[in-house]
C-alpha cells in the first residue's frame, strides 16, 4: 500500500537524518528501540527517515530539552497525535452542512 501523504517518505539515511536534527546516529537508534518513531526500511533492512520522521526528532530534541524521559516523550507524543487527529475529525464535522447556518426565512 502506497502512503498518499509525501511526507511519510523514507528518503534519508540514518547518518543524513542524525546530521538534519544535530543528534547522533546511535540516539536515533535508541528513539527507534524506545518506539518513539518507526522509519522506514529498504529490502535490506536499511533504514530510511521520512520528512515526518525528522520532524518527530526535532520534537523529541525539544521534549528533551524540557527534561522530559524516553517514558515521557512517549506520552507526549501520543497525546499530540491523538489531538492532532481529534482536531482533524472535528473539523471534518464542523465543515458539514449540518453547521451552517440557515437561510433566513422570508
Amino acid at each position: 500500500m502506497v502512503s498518499r501523504d509525501p511526507g511519510s517518505r523514507g528518503v534519508y539515511a540514518i547518518s543524513v537524518a542524525a546530521e538534519l536534527v544535530g543528534m547522533g546516529q546511535q540516539n536515533l537508534r535508541l528513539y527507534e528501540r524506545a518506539g518513539l518513531l518507526e522509519p522506514g526500511r529498504t529490502e535490506g533492512g536499511t533504514r530510511r527517515y521520512s520528512d515526518n520522521d525528522i520532524v518527530i526528532l526535532r520534537r523529541i530534541a525539544e521534549l528533551l530539552a524540557l527534561g522530559l524521559n524516553l517514558s515521557g516523550i512517549r506520552l507526549a507524543l501520543a497525546l499530540e497525535a491523538e489531538n492532532t487527529a481529534l482536531r482533524l475529525e472535528l473539523s471534518r464535522h464542523s465543515d458539514g452542512p449540518d453547521d451552517a447556518e440557515p437561510a433566513p426565512q422570508p
